[in-house]
């Protein structure tokens, strides 16, 4: 976790700068980006909250997205990533909206993408969507690197 939070100080000290705020809804990352938020002392000044949408129910209920706004979008994709982000940041009120969705391992997920692969989104003053494929079924690594992944995003969306 020290790279993470490594990462994480590095976008506090841009987020409390600009006295900006953020809200997290991630996937396979299990939670470990809100985590390296947190683990920055001083992270009630940026940080309102977030959640793990790992299930459709959660998303249902924890991001008010029905299903129908589903239509023609899948779990684990780009265009899932943005909508999570938008709707997070909206959700909260922040100025920013972080979102990771994907497949941690060991296996693939039921909609053909394979184990490593990991869809992140920014929504804000600026706004990105990526595509991270590691290649690897190593379920931990996998998470780790998602996490930092989309930290490392934030960052450089928080820089422009």
């Amino acid at each position: 976790m020290n790279a993470l939070t490594s990462i994480a100080a590095q976008v506090a000290a841009r987020l409390i700068a600009n006295k900006q705020t953020i809200a997290v809804a991630e996937s396979s990352t299990g939670g470990l980006i809100s985590a390296s938020l947190l683990a920055v002392p001083g992270a009630s000044a940026y940080f309102l909250g977030g959640g793990v949408i790992y299930t459709r129910d959660a998303r249902r209920a924890l991001m008010d997205i029905p299903d129908d706004a589903m239509k023609g979008i899948r779990s684990a994709s780009e265009p899932y990533a943005q909508l999570l982000a938008r709707q997070i940041r909206a959700r909260l009120a922040t100025d920013w909206g972080l979102s990771e969705t994907g497949a941690a391992g060991p296996t693939g997920n039921r909609y053909g993408d394979a184990a490593g692969h990991s869809c992140m989104a920014v929504a804000g003053p600026q706004h990105e969507v990526i595509t991270l494929e590691t290649a690897s079924n190593d379920r931990p690594a996998n998470m780790q690197a998602f996490a930092t992944a989309a930290l490392e995003l934030l960052l450089k969306n928080l820089a422009r």
